[in-house]
């Protein structure tokens, strides 16, 4: 599910920007426990949020396209909490953290409509909750399916997929091959 932010809050985003990063597919915008001097808007492309369980798993925490805040959390924390990486080709606009508390802390009208944004993540990651909690691949594939317009990313994401609704990709490959 993606929360696009209204146009006049990425505007403001955009101006707060020092400058652009460009991403390759699979490429790293940051590693757990680095330090957090940034966040980011994506402008292109597709970032992902994920944290390596110690089963060897990767687990996706969030899914961000364009209009999509990275790494909002980690605003008020000294350290990521996890990695980011390019899930495709990806232009981000670098956000300092510092200017993003001035903004917040000296615009109302700007920290509201970043409130509203945070209160629609919240309902997403709950909603990402909720899938996790079902019990079978095919309940968690088609609920996330529900959620996303009924299409399957394309086949090379697959496994993408799989962390998102908490599974291996070979349960989801499985679960896949039943309904063809």
């Amino acid at each position: 599910m993606i929360m696009i932010m209204s146009d006049d809050l990425i505007e403001k985003l955009t101006n707060l920007a020092i400058r652009e990063r460009m991403l390759a597919a699979d490429e790293m915008l940051f590693r757990r426990e680095d330090r957090v001097r940034s966040l980011f808007l994506v402008c292109q492309g597709d970032v992902r949020l994920v944290r390596h369980l110690s089963d060897g798993a990767a687990l996706t925490l969030q899914r961000a396209g364009p209009g999509d805040v990275l790494a909002e959390a980690s605003l008020h924390a000294a350290r990521y909490h996890c990695d980011a990486v390019a899930a495709a080709p990806s232009r981000l606009a670098v956000i300092p953290r510092n200017m993003l508390a001035r903004k917040l802390a000296g615009d109302t009208a700007f920290a509201e409509a970043w409130a509203r944004r945070l209160a629609r993540e919240v309902q997403r990651t709950r909603t990402q909750i909720e899938i996790m909690t079902l019990k079978k691949v095919d309940q968690r594939l088609d609920a996330w399916l529900d959620l996303n317009g009924g299409a399957l990313p394309a086949k090379g994401n697959w496994h993408v997929l799989a962390s998102e609704i908490g599974v291996t990709p070979e349960a989801l490959y499985r679960e896949l091959a039943k309904r063809r």
